[in-house]
């Protein structure tokens, strides 16, 4: 019986849902996700391991037009993954009335073939589906356009036996019980971040970098020390809240989900210091694993 294995990139404007449709795949939490833009900052890989096959999915951030250092590192990663992929996912939603030339011209440079997704189809009628699928149609940019929700599962199997159709017989990549390319301390501080993410507004989510300074794992619990960077001491102020209360409860928070990851107690401390203009600094982004 042939092995089939092979890269697929998952690209996408923002808070189109690629983080959830990765999760869906994988049947495990492994990109963070929040209702703001621009969640999603590096190429995370996650590993799909069954009989027969191995899909090595990369979710990117969501396509903009950079405004700042950091947001075109994050443009980086969306280039890097459509140059080693076997296959491109092109995922869409139907909030998204019509695409931008910009986005158009985008997706006919790329070489590889492409699937469109439209998600969120639990969102909407059978007739706009219809409409949205034959706006897609006419492009002819696709090899085959598929309607799902990736936060209601429904359609993911669909999806995992069409993108096989078009994957490469192989060795697998990666070990076959191994789900992410990522270390334990990257996906700690993720999961920090998105409570982050979650429970503040404004500019404090795109201020917020997190760096674990300690991991140390031991028979029952995982000490972690972690390091929140903000922009300005305001940022830190409303970061902290009054008397900690606003920090304590981002910590509880991620603290249920570490725990939920890594299957052990978590012991976790947190601190907040003040990096200035970190996003616009090639040095810091470098040391932030933004840049090589």
């Amino acid at each position: 019986m042939s092995f089939k294995s092979g890269f697929v990139s998952i690209i996408g404007k923002p808070n189109v849902g690629k983080s959830t449709l990765l999760n869906a795949l994988l049947g495990e939490k492994l990109s963070i996700i929040s209702q703001k833009a621009q969640t999603t900052r590096h190429r995370i890989k996650g590993i799909l391991n069954r009989p027969g096959f191995q899909i090595v999915f990369s979710d990117t951030p969501g396509i903009i037009n950079p405004k700042y250092k950091l947001q075109g590192s994050m443009m980086k990663f969306v280039n890097e993954s459509l140059v080693d992929c076997d296959l491109v996912v092109f995922m869409t939603d139907f909030n998204i009335s019509n695409e931008e030339p910009e986005l158009l011209e985008k997706l006919q440079a790329i070489k590889s073939p492409m699937l469109c997704i439209l998600n969120k189809i639990d969102e909407t009628n059978q007739e706009l589906v219809g409409a949205k699928v034959d706006f897609w149609k006419e492009k002819k940019l696709f090899k085959e356009i598929i309607p799902i929700s990736a936060l209601n599962k429904f359609n993911i199997d669909v999806l995992i036996q069409t993108l096989l159709t078009y994957l490469p017989e192989g060795q697998p990549y990666y070990d076959t019980d191994q789900i992410t390319d990522k270390s334990e301390r990257f996906i700690a501080s993720e999961i920090i971040r998105e409570k982050i993410m979650v429970r503040y507004k404004e500019e404090i989510p795109y201020s917020v970098q997190i760096e674990i300074e300690f991991f140390k794992e031991e028979k029952d619990i995982i000490h972690i020390h972690a390091l929140i960077y903000v922009l300005r001491d305001s940022q830190k102020q409303i970061l902290i809240g009054k008397g900690g209360s606003a920090l304590k409860n981002v910590g509880i928070a991620a603290r249920r989900d570490l725990e939920l990851f890594f299957r052990k107690k978590i012991f976790l401390k947190t601190f907040v210091k003040v990096k200035e203009d970190w996003r616009d600094s090639s040095k810091t982004l470098k040391e932030f694993g933004y840049e090589e």
